[in-house]
């Protein structure tokens, strides 16, 4: 079986595994949560595997390097980094309720990368600039503090959702699943550390592979310009909470305003004239 039939299959998957997660809000069935984490991981997994295959064909086809080179793998890599970091979430708070918001992203990711004729399967060779092994600590780095900000995207949603004014007869509905304000809180804060960290290890690896590639450190191409404004974005949002005590509401619309920043640094620079450009 080829990557990227497997890759197909656990676009469904995941789609599945959303499902289950919002049946388990609506219909209050613990059984339907237990099957979209297993769908998850399952989806995770099979997806892993599919990567491997990947690296392994394209060094058949005498080309050989990490599943990280085009708009394809960028967006199937981005969708398995977003799953596993949920699976980590989700295990250690012990609750299901941020994956109804999470896996629709995963889904979306792979069902584009899958289903897009824009978006071009193949394994192709890498350009000269992009052989270089900062390739794997570069997009690595980016990819994981990507889908740190998702999570914490996720989690602003959440806060939202809880933080409204409800009825009793709400109260005992679906949102007495969603975690109390004061862990989606501080999650929420260490998910934009997280992911502000690995940003920056993300600008700094890349300004050093820039240097070898292109001679400089910086050029003010789109995507390094707009990886800076989001990396200032989530600055102001950890100094906002440090030193004014920005908490609660007004971080949960932070994380939107910061995840609308990575959407455009990931996507919408593609529109762009630049080193950077998939299309």
């Amino acid at each position: 079986m080829s990557d990227t039939t497997i890759l197909s299959w656990v676009t469904f998957i995941y789609f599945a595994a959303f499902v289950g997660y919002l049946f388990r809000m609506v219909f209050n069935g613990d059984i339907w949560g237990k099957l979209a984490s297993y769908a998850a991981l399952a989806g995770l997994l099979a997806q892993t595997v599919a990567l491997a295959l990947r690296w392994r064909a394209s060094y058949d086809l005498g080309i050989g390097h990490v599943p990280l080179a085009n708009f394809y793998e960028s967006l199937i890599f981005f969708a398995w980094t977003i799953v596993l970091l949920y699976l980590t979430v989700e295990l250690r708070i012990k609750n299901k309720a941020l994956g109804v918001l999470i896996l629709p992203v995963a889904f979306l990711l792979m069902a584009f990368a899958s289903l897009s004729p824009s978006v071009d399967s193949r394994i192709q060779p890498l350009i000269p600039a992009l052989q270089s092994n900062w390739l794997t600590s570069h997009v690595l780095t980016c990819f994981m503090g990507y889908a740190a900000f998702t999570i914490a995207f996720g989690l602003g949603l959440l806060y939202f959702f809880k933080g409204r004014p409800v009825s009793d007869k709400n109260a005992s509905g679906f949102l007495r699943f969603i975690p109390h304000e004061d862990m989606l809180d501080e999650l929420m804060y260490q998910m934009m550390a997280l992911g502000f960290v690995f940003l920056t290890l993300g600008i700094m690896t890349g300004s050093v592979w820039a240097h070898y590639a292109w001679g400089s450190y910086w050029s003010w191409d789109p995507k390094e310009t707009w990886s800076l404004v989001t990396w200032l974005i989530y600055a102001l949002m950890l100094h906002a909470r440090h030193v004014r005590g920005w908490r609660g509401l007004r971080m949960a619309v932070m994380t939107i305003v910061g995840f609308a920043s990575v959407l455009f640094t990931y996507l919408g620079v593609n529109y762009l004239p630049g080193l950077h450009s998939y299309l």
